[in-house]
């Protein structure tokens, strides 16, 4: 078994992968204060006791005090709420608590540094400071941090429900602590957690045995299952000799996947050891792989702002497009097509139809055309092409419609472009790298190696794009496909 130093820095990898989400919702507790201590002061002054608004606001002109006496204040209150707020723990992920319980711990963090507020007003004698301000922004803080926590749920749930943002996983072990996990992460909601499979173990109790469609693989294949699951935690429920345990964390480690052990399962375990509870089930995470959460909050953002823009100062030119194409040649406006996404995930993309309609039929008797090497495929004259698609294709205007996809959050606007079922069949485990992000509308590749028909350089280019991913990126990629598109190199 690890010695308690081992389990220490443990904690401390574990604590360091979730300091951006803790960072993120410590800003939205100052802004929160701020917001609620700014209406309190207006409703105050416009609505409060008269001589109470003229005294404090005499006080605060001519002398300055209760102004920033109140300021003071209030930075405490926040410090008392961020603080309380992180011992109570409700900057752990959203996931790994209930709502009920979230709410009643958000109420009891306000109420608490509330009381410390007022308490603190007391002691100071500051009775320039109208004690409606004070009741109004602890109410109107209580009422901020427990609203903007359920919409966030809301939201979270709604997309577990259109399977984005959940995590796979898969369970070392066949016994029935593995059984029982699997059906506590299936049977809660909240979790957000997708079930994968088992890994069986020499040795696992062969009356719990899972169906053979279960068990997946062996420790030996463990993470190239991993890999082919696009897992994101690995939970080991069956004891195993210290050595195991140390080869597969360096291992995920390596490969980015959380991994967690039940801790009942393994005596001898340091009692400072970090347990953080999935559902009802205690874990101790041995690895927690660092997520960019704030960032890529701002991402998704950006990417909501800048599709609606173009979506609403491009809509003559998408309705024009559409008329057009109606015109041009028979067969719909648009084209699906099903596409792989983020973990494999299949969703329906959408483009202008720029070709035939019978394209898919002729596809096999042009095959001979490619001019592509590995699983892409194209054609530079392809005679399936209409005279109308081909200047949508140099102008990419036919990729238009993919901002609807952005806006469902099926793609980014940008991320590597996602692939056709068929060309995912061919990929080795490296090629799968693609899919651990979402894929957009543009990427290095389009600005960078576009007339490049090598596979391997598409890869590549898309790898170089997640391993060094930041939003100063994104915007460098998209300044560069502005200029490509107006070159009209499309194809």
């Amino acid at each position: 078994m690890a010695t308690s130093h081992e389990w220490e820095g443990l904690e401390g990898e574990s604590a360091r992968a979730s300091q951006g989400t803790s960072r993120l919702w410590m800003v939205l507790d100052v802004a929160s204060v701020l917001g609620a201590a700014a209406a309190a002061t207006l409703f105050e002054f416009h609505q409060g006791p008269l001589a109470g608004a003229r005294r404090f606001w005499r006080g605060t002109l001519i002398h300055g005090r209760p102004m920033w006496l109140l300021l003071a204040l209030l930075c405490g209150f926040a410090i008392s709420l961020m603080i309380t707020s992180k011992r109570l723990h409700l900057y752990t992920p959203t996931r790994l608590t209930s709502v009920l319980h979230e709410q009643r711990l958000s109420l009891q963090v306000c109420f608490t540094s509330g009381l410390l507020l007022t308490g603190t007003l007391y002691l100071l004698h500051a009775d320039d400071i109208p004690r409606g301000i004070v009741v109004i922004t602890i109410g109107l803080v209580a009422v901020l941090l427990s609203l903007r926590r359920l919409v966030y749920r809301v939201l979270l749930y709604h997309r577990y429900d259109r399977g984005l943002g959940t995590r796979n996983v898969l369970i070392v072990g066949t016994g029935p602590e593995a059984h029982a996990l699997r059906h506590h992460l299936e049977s809660i909601r909240h979790l957000g957690y997708t079930f994968k499979g088992f890994i069986d173990l020499p040795g696992s109790s062969s009356r719990f045995n899972a169906a053979s469609g279960e068990v997946v693989g062996t420790l030996e294949t463990l993470f190239q299952h991993a890999r082919k699951q696009f897992v994101d935690e690995i939970f080991f429920t069956s004891p195993c000799e210290r050595g195991v345990v140390q080869s597969v964390l360096e291992q995920a480690r390596t490969h980015g996947v959380d991994l967690r052990v039940i801790p009942d399962m393994y005596d001898g375990l340091a009692w400072n050891s970090p347990i953080e509870y999935i559902g009802q089930f205690p874990t101790i995470p041995l690895h927690c792989g660092e997520v960019p959460e704030v960032e890529l909050l701002f991402k998704r953002a950006f990417d909501l702002v800048f599709s609606s823009l173009v979506v609403m100062v491009l809509s003559p030119v998408i309705i024009a497009i559409a008329i057009a194409i109606r015109f041009d040649s028979p067969g719909p406006i648009f084209y699906l097509s099903e596409r792989i996404g983020k973990k494999g995930r299949v969703f329906r993309c959408t483009k202008f139809r720029t070709m035939v309609r019978d394209a898919e039929e002729r596809r096999a008797d042009i095959m001979h055309m490619n001019e592509r090497d590995g699983v892409l495929f194209k054609i530079s004259n392809d005679p399936r092409i209409t005279k109308l698609g081909a200047f949508l294709r140099k102008y990419s205007l036919d990729e238009l419609p993919q901002f609807f996809n952005v806006l469902k959050g099926d793609m980014s606007v940008v991320g590597p472009r996602p692939p056709i079922a068929s060309e995912v069949k061919e990929y080795k485990l490296s090629h799968l790298r693609r899919l651990d992000v979402t894929p957009g509308i543009t990427g290095l590749w389009q600005v960078q190696g576009r007339q490049d028909p090598s596979f391997a350089s598409y890869v590549s280019l898309d790898v170089t794009y997640i391993e060094n991913w930041s939003i100063w990126l994104d915007f460098k990629i998209i300044m560069r496909t502005i200029g490509v598109v107006f070159s009209g190199t499309g194809s």
